[in-house]
């Protein structure tokens, strides 16, 4: 069972503001400031390169950490400075021809799909979207009817920023694995919310954040390859860091997922994505998952209760994202009044999910995203204001 308590306790923002926005940005905890702290003070005081070099191990043994995390190897994991750039890196990398089709959900991120609709420009791919079951989440069986052998990738977002929607990763890779097909899953709001295992979901790459449900800092991301996989990609670029073997005739990449790296980096925020990883994991995904889920079901349920607010939410199985409107109130301004309330929520447009909201002829949302340190009383506070508003 989750202390509470001392997960606020090693929270400082948790003193100045009830924070729901942690599907976009979480409160950092203490072990995370401290092990960003260190790296900073000591590099004002000695200079970088020598920072860097005197912290050098403990740098290391953050890619071990991020692979426990996800059930991967240290080698299968490399650093980003966040996961839209991680998830970049790896699909331009994939060998996408004219004609390849790439299957993906209606509730893809606007930063994917725009990278989708530039592939079909330059190179002539085509992209297919999978429609939902009845309950929101991607229809695993109407995945499998579209396989056929021009189908080249098959992408998924775990967790909607949109939605409530925890999509059915595990069986989505059951598919992809029973084709051949390479399976690249978007984790950027899963990690750190929910269990997370490559090697059950199957799929082979993966990207992910430090900011979201893992509380980490900004500017900093992950990704995985497969060790099998990554001789079937092409990284977009190559510089010291990829390629460690440089002679004036011929260059060697990297043999692991580094190899989809860039040599300069925040070490700090790299210390600092660790430290969260370590905290999160201390505490137990799996308890963090039902402490989520069950503050987000409470939320939903009392706002149901109030008039002229509508709840949004999809999927036969929900997560800590809460998404809902209010009549006659663009969600703006809800956020703002809330703001001036200390409660710190955020809002979602057609521009999120470009498919899915103009599929829900939904023009704007609230979005509140609960995490394990918020409590009954938050939702309370948050609830009453909410009332006051609509």
């Amino acid at each position: 069972m989750i202390d509470v308590a001392s997960l606020r306790a090693d929270t400082p923002g948790t003193q100045n503001v009830i924070h729901l926005d942690n599907a976009g940005a979480s409160l950092m905890p203490q072990p995370v400031i401290d092990a960003m702290s260190r790296y900073i003070d000591h590099e004002i005081g000695y200079g970088g390169d020598e920072t860097h070099r005197a912290f050098a191990s403990e740098i290391d043994g953050v890619y071990g950490t991020l692979a426990d995390l996800i059930g991967a190897r240290a080698r299968e994991v490399a650093l980003s400075d966040s996961a839209t750039r991680a998830w970049d890196m790896v699909f331009y990398s994939m060998p996408l021809h004219e004609g390849d089709r790439i299957l993906t959900t209606t509730t893809e991120y606007v930063s994917n799909w725009v990278a989708y609709l530039h592939l079909r420009e330059r190179r002539g791919i085509i992209v297919d979207v999978v429609p939902n079951s009845a309950t929101g989440e991607i229809d695993v069986e109407a995945l499998e009817s579209m396989v056929d052998p021009s189908v080249k990738l098959i992408t998924l977002n775990h967790v909607p920023t949109n939605s409530a929607v925890v999509n059915p990763a595990q069986e989505v890779g059951r598919v992809a694995r029973d084709h051949g097909i390479p399976y690249l899953l978007d984790a950027c709001q899963s990690v750190g919310q929910l269990p997370v295992n490559v090697d059950e979901i199957g799929c082979d790459m993966l990207t992910t954040t430090s900011r979201k449900f893992l509380r980490g800092p900004r500017g900093v991301g992950f990704l995985y390859v497969r060790s099998e996989f990554l001789e079937r990609l092409d990284p977009v670029f190559v510089e010291l860091r990829t390629a460690p073997v440089v002679l004036p005739n011929r260059y060697e990449l990297r043999d692991d997922a580094r190899r989809f790296e860039t040599w300069e980096k925040s070490y700090a925020n790299v210390l600092g994505l660790g430290a969260a990883a370590g905290y999160a994991m201390g505490i137990g995904i799996d308890a963090i998952w039902a402490r989520i889920r069950g503050l987000a079901a409470t939320a939903r349920g009392m706002l149901d209760e109030i008039g002229g607010v509508t709840v949004r939410d999809l999927g036969a199985v929900k997560g800590g994202i809460v998404t809902f409107e209010v009549e006659g109130l663009p969600a703006v301004e809800i956020r703002d009044l809330l703001s001036e309330r200390s409660i710190n929520v955020s809002t979602v447009t057609p521009l999120s999910a470009p498919v899915d909201m103009h599929e829900r002829r939904i023009d704007n949302l609230v979005r509140a995203s609960f995490h394990a340190f918020n409590t009954e009383e938050e939702i309370e506070e948050f609830v009453r204001a909410m009332r006051a508003i609509a």
